[in-house]
């Protein structure tokens, strides 16, 4: 058997591999595609690339980096040289090599993984479903119809700013965002079993700014991330912004497998781990109180912080378990928005966390945003929670998804579709399509017939999910998407 070649924790993390990589005699002998020297280039070309390696950063040395490859020195010694006559490096005599001031590139979000199929590139569905015609049937989107929302309580709350104060109008918002929503969300919190104070609470200008903000604070390039798998396909977005290095765990109907959650910890030591705990998008699976322990556990052990976004969890009939409740807020770190129950064009997030990091996380929101969110959209938010239409809202969402649920998964079942598991609400299906079918092919030629399809590899880190589709109850009314979706079917069973 081939000696594997172990590559140091500090060129493990240079080239994005965790805190060991082997590689076999075959590897180190034949190389992937070439010689041995393109090889390394390519390596290092690609480190450039994905903003690893930035201008100015010094390459290992000669020495360590043919260690870590498995090759010669002198292969090393001549993929510099080669470099270095491309300009995309330079030599600095008696300090080594340097990658040069001018050659990084941006950052092309695409370019960070290893190109694929674009219907499964986390960005697919997002341009698909933002950027289609109203009419077009968007099955596989990740919000409800704008009829489904409080459209009255909404105007009638846009119409009561003609007589607020004119700051509101003209003015940016405070660095926490403001106070009287803040209170609000302190008394939902509470709901959920989350004891917190004003200054452990700030406001963002959305759920997705309030994943970017903290991972500012915590993540550096080549930082390793857990995720579910599948997960939501904007944390692998922008995670890839982060230019972080991604793992993922397989998730079950009671929360993350906790045997690999455990195991993942102990070999990879990721810096931060992103979840759903309610309804997790996009399998609408529930964690499980006894879950929820020992993913806490495991993280306290491992020194992890978690983020709990809890998006859709409005959308439970009753509340199942919450890791910041369990917590306290020390390592759990809350998010949520209004864009899914409220509105996604009223955009507002929030952070729930330790005090010392909100005032960190506060100071990031200023240098990115120049305060917090916009007072008109805060506004809007309190007048119709403070309303008490709210509650009214939420409880015909849940009794209308649980009748149109039950609907769609008996017009899906008469297709050959199974949903992976009854939700307990929510809108989500996450369905196996019948007789192996390649979910991505049926995305595909749905969308040559102006339907938007949300194929289940967009959402696995580990492409695993090539037979899964997401399904959006809310959307799956129109009957142009049933005839679509059924010929479509067809077409691929008879490949």
């Amino acid at each position: 058997m081939a000696k594997p070649v172990t590559m140091p924790y500090n060129l493990a993390k240079l080239y994005g591999y965790g805190r060991s990589y082997t590689l076999d005699s075959d590897t180190q002998t034949k190389g992937r595609g070439g010689t041995r020297t393109t090889d390394v280039m390519s390596a290092i070309r690609a480190k450039v690339a994905g903003r690893a390696l930035g201008a100015g950063d010094r390459l290992p040395s000669i020495r360590s980096l043919a260690a870590a490859m498995g090759v010669s020195p002198s292969t090393v010694v001549e993929a510099y040289d080669r470099l270095a006559a491309e300009g995309m490096i330079r030599a600095r005599r008696g300090s080594g090599f340097y990658v040069s001031p001018t050659v990084t590139p941006p950052l092309a979000l695409t370019e960070v993984e290893p190109r694929r199929d674009r219907a499964v590139d986390p960005f697919w569905v997002s341009r698909q479903s933002l950027d289609a015609d109203a009419r077009v049937p968007k099955p596989g989107c990740g919000w409800l119809p704008p009829e489904w929302m409080p459209e009255t309580a909404l105007r009638r709350a846009t119409r009561a700013l003609a007589r607020t104060d004119a700051s509101v109008l003209t003015n940016y918002g405070s660095t926490s965002g403001s106070l009287a929503l803040r209170r609000l969300l302190l008394t939902r919190l509470a709901e959920d079993g989350i004891e917190a104070t004003i200054n452990q609470l700030m406001l963002t200008g959305s759920g997705t700014q309030a994943t970017d903000l903290i991972c500012r604070f915590l993540l550096r390039p080549g930082d390793t991330v857990l995720v579910d798998d599948p997960c939501y396909f904007n944390f692998r977005a922008l995670l890839r912004a982060h230019q972080a290095r991604i793992v993922s765990v397989p998730y079950t109907p009671s929360g993350p497998d906790v045997i690999s959650f455990e195991q993942i910890l102990g070999a990879e030591r990721p810096r931060l781990y992103i979840t759903n705990s309610a309804l997790h998008n996009p399998t609408g699976a529930t964690l499980s109180l006894q879950t929820a322990h020992r993913l806490l556990t495991s993280a306290a052990a491992h020194d992890l912080t978690i983020i709990e976004d809890d998006i859709f969890g409005d959308f439970e009939p009753e509340r199942s378990p919450r890791l910041a409740a369990l917590d306290g807020l020390n390592r759990v770190i809350r998010i949520g928005s209004f864009s899914k129950t409220l509105s996604a064009s009223v955009r507002c997030g929030y952070i729930a966390a330790r005090a010392d990091w909100i005032e960190h996380l506060v100071d990031l929101q200023v240098a990115t945003s120049f305060g917090g969110p916009s007072p008109v959209a805060t506004e809007i938010i309190v007048k119709v929670l403070a309303g008490g239409s709210y509650r009214k809202h939420m409880d015909e969402l849940r009794q209308k998804l649980a009748r149109i649920s039950r609907d769609v998964v008996r017009k899906l079942g008469a297709l050959g579709i199974e949903p992976w598991l009854t939700p307990r609400g929510g809108f989500f299906l996450w369905c196996r399509l019948a007789d192996g079918q390649d979910a991505t092919a049926v995305a595909r030629a749905a969308l040559e017939e102006d339907v938007v399809l949300a194929p289940g590899n967009v959402f696995s880190v580990a492409q695993t999910a090539q037979h899964f589709l997401r399904f959006n109850v809310a959307h799956m009314n129109d009957p142009r998407m049933w005839d679509v979706l059924r010929r479509t079917l067809k077409a691929q069973a008879s490949r």
